[in-house]
């Protein structure tokens, strides 16, 4: 969402009184969304209109500089109510009816320096606050967070029932473990939306956009979501009694960590059923390929020792050169895994090929050498600094024939055999099966205005590293369901929540036959949920070495699968922006629009408006998200610049 944006909306009287405006969940509006038999044969227009429409925009705004450090935060509230005579406590679903009473006052007081501003989320239970007025990059407004956020508790609590809360908390930690009994008032299990085991369709806000997105998600994926979550293993956890093989703890050592490898529960599920889930440990070079089963990864020095050779192009495929991205050198170590079927190449982990040996065999470019050679090998360290800022002092002498000579003969006799003692590991599980326990959870998130183009691409490659440390320090969602999870954060549980790939995008063999009205004929291969972590850094860094090229340094950083949408990437390469703002915008539209209203299809201006392409950029929730300025509708409206948002919190 656009957070601190939102604060110049001083009143929001009632929801019907809002033609449009953003949110976490998208474009939230007034209408009437299409059923998802009939938004199919819509789904390609609004995909090609959605590229129209970021390329208009661009060109509109790309030259626009100066703008000043602006910022804003969001903190989403769950409302809850206390049951003692029974003691219990339930889901409050009235806040709607909260938050239209809090804007109504936020009008009346709208003269006041310092106010706040009240929108939806997906829950019927939730609401979500922002400061009316942004803050700016000046220290004194470090001073105006919290005096605002104990503004927002304050006159939220002012509109609730003396037996009704609304902690700061990520998470309801009963939510689906109440049954019939789980909400005020009460909501019947199931229904036409979810189909749900746990929760009922009420409990979803009222808003038609929201129960669009969980029913048209269900339903690209031609099944209910399945979220699996570890269980905790404490002494009298009764799953984990009578089963040999299971102590108290962590299964994966003192050195290890255990990994939810949320994403990837095909194999487990189709193995053991919705009760358990395949684990791993940390500190492994174990990956699974598209059949869930264990690939052990290995490391490959690049040296094509021919005259002028300088090192290797990647493939897309096998055969395929990718002449447009970066290149590994001589010198550089590679990660990946020999292809089984395909004898002779490496897939490496950002999703390209590379050849071992030349056609006729008798220059071997890739040599397999030890995994612990990128801590060893003096070419990696003669690249410098792991930080691109230092990349630019790098000594050629190191790239000469000798040195990487005695780097190769170093590094092959350091190749050792060896193999996990564990690679996946079965444990019991607490099962979900609808967008709501994902979207259910609350979290604090950040929006941020740059003064260009450029420092919103920086910002958010720096964001993008300070993400998973957010996410740390804010860890609060140890109870799903009512049981005790062996994680801590909620950002697994959003992942599987709105995962909508189909089999084959998940990399399973059969499912349904190819469909050409939804994205990549729903065989695409996706690597994960709309969800998820980042797939490529933005910031297009220039190198101070004319021989190379100019995405050289940044893509040392690119190194994990990054689908795309072919036709759209040319279209955008041939509207002159550059290969790796290309590479993202085509990235984000190999997904569907969740959601298409009627009477908004092609009604829609594709040179004055973002519609088409806000559908598409909104329902991919990645851990920092770029956001081009949106068009004004008015003289009157507020001038927004480039925005960046990190939502990891919670």
């Amino acid at each position: 969402m656009r957070e601190w944006w939102g604060c110049y909306l001083l009143s929001l009287p009632s929801l019907l009184s809002v033609s449009a405006f953003t949110l976490k969940m998208g474009l939230l509006k007034v209408g009437v969304p299409q059923p998802w038999d009939k938004s199919k044969k819509n789904l390609n227009y609004v995909r090609e209109a959605g590229v129209r429409q970021f390329i208009s925009t661009y060109n509109r705004v790309k030259d626009l500089k100066g703008d000043e450090l602006m910022w804003g935060d969001e903190i989403e509230y769950g409302i809850f109510v206390l049951d003692a005579q029974n003691k219990k406590i339930r889901l409050s679903l009235r806040a709607k009816d909260v938050m239209d009473n809090l804007n109504e006052k936020e009008e009346i007081h709208s003269y006041e320096n310092e106010g706040c501003n009240w929108v939806p989320e997906y829950g019927a239970w939730m609401i979500e606050a922002t400061p009316r007025r942004p803050y700016s990059g000046y220290s004194s407004d470090l001073l105006r967070v919290e005096r605002n956020m104990r503004l927002r508790r304050k006159r939220l609590l002012t509109e609730l029932k003396e037996n009704e809360v609304a902690p700061t908390v990520a998470v309801f930690p009963l939510l689906g473990a109440l049954g019939d009994d789980g909400s005020v008032p009460p909501t019947k299990i199931g229904g036409p939306v979810t189909e749900s085991e746990y929760i009922g369709d009420g409990i979803i806000n009222p808003h038609p956009r929201f129960a669009a997105l969980s029913a048209n998600i269900r339903k690209r994926r031609g099944e209910k979501v399945n979220i699996r979550v570890p269980l905790f293993h404490d002494t009298n956890t009764p799953e984990y009694a009578n089963r040999d093989g299971f102590t108290p703890g962590s299964c994966c050592g003192d050195d290890r960590l255990l990994l939810w490898r949320f994403g990837k529960g095909d194999v487990s599920r189709e193995k053991y059923g919705n009760e358990f889930v395949i684990v791993g440990c940390s500190n492994t070079e174990t990956e699974f390929n598209d059949d869930g089963e264990p690939v052990t990864l290995e490391k490959w020095l690049v040296n094509v020792d021919c005259v002028g050779c300088k090192g290797l192009f990647y493939r897309s495929e096998p055969g395929v050169i990718v002449p447009d991205a970066d290149w590994p050198r001589n010198g550089d170590i590679v990660v990946g895994c020999e292809v089984p079927d395909v004898p002779g190449w490496v897939r490496l982990r950002n999703g390209y090929y590379l050849p071992m040996e030349s056609d006729d065999g008798e220059i071997k470019f890739l040599h397999r050498v030890s995994t612990k050679t990128h801590a060893k090998n003096q070419q990696k360290e003669a690249l410098g600094s792991e930080t691109p800022l230092f990349r630019g002092s790098m000594d050629k002498t190191a790239f000469d024939a000798g040195n990487i000579k005695v780097a190769l003969e170093k590094a092959v006799l350091e190749l050792a055999d060896g193999a996990d003692d564990q690679l996946s590991i079965v444990r019991p599980a607490i099962h979900m099966d609808a967008m709501a326990f994902g979207m259910g959870c609350c979290c604090l998130q950040i929006t941020f205005q740059a003064t260009d183009i450029d420092e919103s691409r920086f910002l958010y490659d720096q964001l993008a590293v300070m993400a998973p440390i957010l996410m740390a320090l804010t860890a609060s969602t140890p109870v799903l369901r009512g049981r005790l999870a062996d994680t801590d954060c909620r950002w697994g549980i959003i992942s599987e929540c709105v995962d909508d790939r189909r089999p084959g995008e998940r990399g399973r063999k059969g499912g349904p036959d190819p469909d050409s009205e939804v994205a990549g004929k729903g065989y695409r291969r996706l690597y994960k949920s709309r969800y998820d972590s980042i797939s490529t850094f933005l910031y297009q860094g220039a190198s101070s070495d004319e021989n190379q090229m100019n995405n050289r340094i940044l893509n040392v950083y690119n190194d994990i699968p990054v689908p795309i949408d072919e036709d759209k990437y040319r279209e955008l390469r041939g509207a002159g922006i550059d290969p790796l703002l290309s590479q993202h915008i085509a990235h984000i539209f190999v997904r569907d629009p969740l959601v298409i209203f009627d009477g908004a299809v092609e009604e829609v201006d594709d040179e004055t408006q973002t519609e088409h392409f806000e559908s598409i950029q909104s329902t991919n929730w990645q851990s920092v998200r770029w956001k081009p300025p949106p068009p004004r509708s008015g003289p009157n409206d507020p001038h927004i610049g480039w925005g960046t948002e990190v939502w990891r919190m919670g």
